[in-house]
């Protein structure tokens, strides 16, 4: 009785035809409380270019490498909560090139590229479909050209697609692309740069941080994964909203709502 009590429950919280998204991910991804704010993460904001019926879950948190997300029992966790045909994005590669952090350090070819395999493996194991998505870069530039700091961890991801068949969204591509578009002063508001003087509630000295995104940058990012996202033969491209202008602002909105 009590097992059937469960199952209409979740039948309830959970409406026909809706669409689970889990992200595994690190610091990029990752949801931020207010008194983080402007940092924000592309996880945070998907949901903001999704349909009503999409729920995302964002498991990505800061720090973490393939190997310190799988050692510490986050890939696991993800999996006992995940349920047959939800999505997992898997997005890793910046923490796994620390080579001075040996809890994280991956090496593209070897290491990083197991885990992955892992990964993909046991998610399609449990019934998930799991979509890899290369890192974004970082505002990084080689003179006037953007460069991708972790290129070696996406080319492994893109070699894993045609080896698995497994679905790619080319976020280093992608925001490679807008960056070099807005070049290197343009850039600087999809990332971390503030002033004592701008009073962030999260950065009261200021900060300058060419890797994690402002609100902008997350808005940005996630409209990126959004248009990646419509281009997949997969169920969870039909949630993609046809207009996101919660994630094409042109100016701050001061939260990480969505309007």
């Amino acid at each position: 009785m009590r097992g059937a009590l469960f199952a209409a429950a979740l039948a309830v919280a959970t409406p026909a035809g809706a669409q689970t998204l889990f992200i595994a991910s690190d610091s990029t991804a990752q949801t931020y409380a207010a008194d983080r704010y402007p940092q924000t993460g592309w996880g945070q904001m998907l949901p903001c270019g999704l349909t009503a019926d999409a729920v995302v879950v964002n498991r990505a948190i800061g720090g973490r490498s393939t190997k310190s997300f799988l050692a510490e029992g986050r890939w696991d966790t993800l999996l006992a909560e995940a349920k047959p045909g939800d999505v997992v994005l898997i997005q890793f590669g910046h923490n796994d090139a620390s080579t001075t952090k040996p809890e994280r350090y991956a090496p593209a070819g070897t290491l990083y590229r197991d885990n992955l395999l892992r990964m993909i493996w046991e998610a399609r194991g449990h019934g998930l479909v799991p979509v890899l998505v290369t890192p974004p870069v970082r505002r990084s530039f080689d003179g006037t050209r953007v460069k991708a700091d972790f290129a070696a961890y996406s080319e492994v991801m893109r070699a894993l697609v045609s080896s698995t068949s497994t679905p790619l969204l080319d976020l280093e591509a992608r925001s490679a692309e807008l960056v070099q578009r807005l070049g290197p002063e343009g850039s600087r508001k999809l990332y971390l740069h503030l002033k004592p003087e701008d009073k962030a509630v999260g950065f009261p000295k200021g900060i300058n941080d060419d890797t994690h995104f402002s609100e902008l940058g997350a808005r940005a990012m996630a409209d990126l994964v959004a248009q990646e996202l419509k281009t997949l033969k997969l169920p969870i491209a039909d949630k993609v909203l046809p207009e996101r202008p919660d994630l094409t602002r042109a100016t701050a909105l001061g939260s990480t709502a969505c309007r």
